[in-house]
């Protein structure tokens, strides 16, 4: 029985795993549909590289950071009980590689490649397992404090802040030194339009995103004995919610009602083992809004040029998702209970700035020292040609 309860708990966190590594692809296509066509090719080879070079940070030192496991043993250590912590640490890798994923949305257009690896590695290493071994590890005795002093630790069950937040606040900073792309916004105050390239192919990255969110979240148990059917129910609702109220804020804008879904998902992911539904669609509701008017305000207002606008989508709706954890998880309020308002808040806090510190530190060192831009012309040409050689459908290359 207990090799049977091994080997279900590693197909059931390997499931997971290949869910969220597709997730990866809906991030891919996310981009293509919303950068200019000039720059397609170059949020598909993003992507899948930024995963590689995770791989690599996370192998050899986040997931030490964060868990104090590493993988230097011989095979036949690394493969008792069926391997567990081999498929865990693929698992738990798929939301490492996220924060590179979501901070590409942000920088789309206009920065360079290597750079951008060398940031990932950095991230990936050191900055993001920093706060994953807080929440998720009891690490530094942050969690110890928060128990101690208001009753409940920070609780954040699938990555609302851990993941989402974190990945959002790093690209604020990101996109903050990197400046805006090259005649988006005017001296004399006017804004360029630079609609999606391909709505299809970014409705396509938004359901691929959300279909992989229910292994996200569900299989954020980590044991086949722990699965919840509530949190699926929670992450349905939420998804929903986000959708509607994207519909309505976004006034039936295609580019809003995808990204609906995704603020939705990205909120409840901290509390979606402890609400009831309808807080879970409250939730939802309330990020899918909350998206739409800060992805204005920021671009139109505060011309902050995040592409994708994922500041407004993982950033600050991952941290109303950490703390609607210590709203709606209450008992009072429906929820589970064994959550505490201010634990939440400052949870939260605590992985913003952490955020928006090592994301500022990590991209001003690389700003200074090899430069974070392409060139004028670079730019101009868009990131394909400048960086791959090659343009996403090819006439030019193949035309005699």
């Amino acid at each position: 029985m207990e090799n049977l309860k091994n080997a279900s708990d590693v197909l059931f966190i390997l499931l997971g795993a290949i869910m969220i590594l597709a997730m990866h692809a809906g991030f891919a296509f996310l981009e293509l549909g919303t950068v200019r066509k000039k720059n397609q090719i170059n949020a598909l080879v993003k992507i899948l590289v930024d995963f590689s070079m995770s791989t690599l940070a996370y192998f050899f030192i986040g997931y030490t950071i964060a868990y104090g496991v590493n993988f230097f043993s011989g095979a036949e250590v690394l493969a008792q009980k069926n391997g567990y912590e081999l498929v865990k640490f693929f698992f738990l890798l798929t939301f490492a590689a996220a924060v590179p994923a979501i901070v590409s949305g942000g920088i789309a257009e206009r920065a360079k490649f290597n750079p951008q690896l060398a940031a990932t590695f950095l991230l990936v290493g050191f900055v993001y397992p920093f706060f994953e071994g807080i929440a998720w590890n009891h690490a530094y005795g942050v969690q110890e404090w928060l128990k101690a002093t208001f009753g409940e630790e920070f609780h954040d069950f699938a990555g609302s802040v851990v993941v989402h937040a974190m990945g959002g606040w790093v690209a604020l900073a990101a996109v903050l030194l990197l400046g805006a792309r090259r005649g988006r916004y005017s001296k004399d105050g006017g804004i360029a339009a630079h609609p999606p390239s391909s709505v299809p192919f970014l409705a396509l990255g938004a359901w691929i995103l959300t279909v992989g969110w229910f292994g996200f979240n569900v299989m954020s148990a980590q044991s086949l004995v722990n699965v919840s059917g509530l949190v699926a129910m929670n992450s349905l609702m939420a998804m929903v919610g986000g959708t509607l109220a994207a519909l309505v804020a976004g006034k039936n804008d295609p580019g809003f009602v995808h990204n609906g879904p995704l603020a939705g998902l990205v909120a409840v992911c901290a509390g979606s083992d402890l609400m009831h539904p309808m807080g879970a669609l409250i939730t939802g509701g309330i990020a899918g809004a909350m998206f739409v008017w800060m992805f204005t305000l920021t671009q139109n207002r505060w011309k902050i040029d995040d592409v994708l606008g994922v500041w407004p989508l993982h950033g600050l709706c991952g941290a109303w998702g950490g703390i609607a954890a210590g709203i709606f998880g209450i008992t009072s309020l429906g929820g589970r209970g064994g959550v505490n308002l201010m634990a939440q808040i400052i949870g939260t806090a605590l992985g913003v700035t952490i955020a928006l510190t090592g994301g500022f530190i990590v991209y001003g060192l690389l700003k200074k020292i090899v430069g974070l831009r392409l060139d004028p012309e670079e730019e101009y040409n868009g990131a394909d040609l400048s960086i791959h050689k090659i343009t996403s459908s090819a006439e030019r290359e193949t035309l005699w």
